[in-house]
């Protein structure tokens, strides 16, 4: 495969330990409960994670106004519970190529906390794209905060 177009690093430090985080991830319950920008649904019968090497994902992310938006892609690393590695699906790209792929890494920081580093490289992405994509996961990822710290 050629090189990225665009890659990113978030690392985020979570107040729950690494097992939490990582079944908020890959559990469909939890996944639901924070996968998507602030004020969007996650209906769990739109989601199904096959988390194994090789299984799907997807995920219908439904805006305020009712607006659907569909995620998805294929797990290529699985390694309980400290690291993923998947693809997400660009749902305008219509050559079925992956628009990006995503690696999560947990280190267990001891105290319940945990340090979560999210890389992301996109393949035939633009730059205003891959900044989109970014401040969205930002939202993510402080919906995913305030999950684990509740669980």
């Amino acid at each position: 495969m050629a090189a990225p177009d665009r890659e990113y690093t978030i690392t985020v430090v979570l107040d729950a330990p690494r097992e939490t985080v990582f079944r908020a991830w890959t559990d469909p319950e939890s996944f639901t409960q924070w996968f998507g920008p602030r004020g969007f649904t996650t209906p769990l019968p739109t989601t199904s994670l096959d988390v194994r090497p090789g299984g799907a994902w997807s995920a219908v992310l439904v805006s305020p106004d009712g607006a659907k938006a569909p995620l998805g892609g294929v797990y290529h690393e699985v390694a309980a519970p400290e690291r993923l590695v998947f693809t997400t699906g660009d749902p305008d790209n219509t050559e079925g190529a992956p628009a990006s792929v995503a690696a999560v890494t947990l280190d267990d920081l001891g105290d319940g906390r945990t340090e979560m580093r999210f890389h992301q490289a996109g393949y035939n992405t633009d730059e205003a794209h891959a900044e989109a994509a970014k401040a969205g996961w930002l939202q993510f990822f402080d919906r995913l905060a305030e999950h684990v710290a509740a669980s």
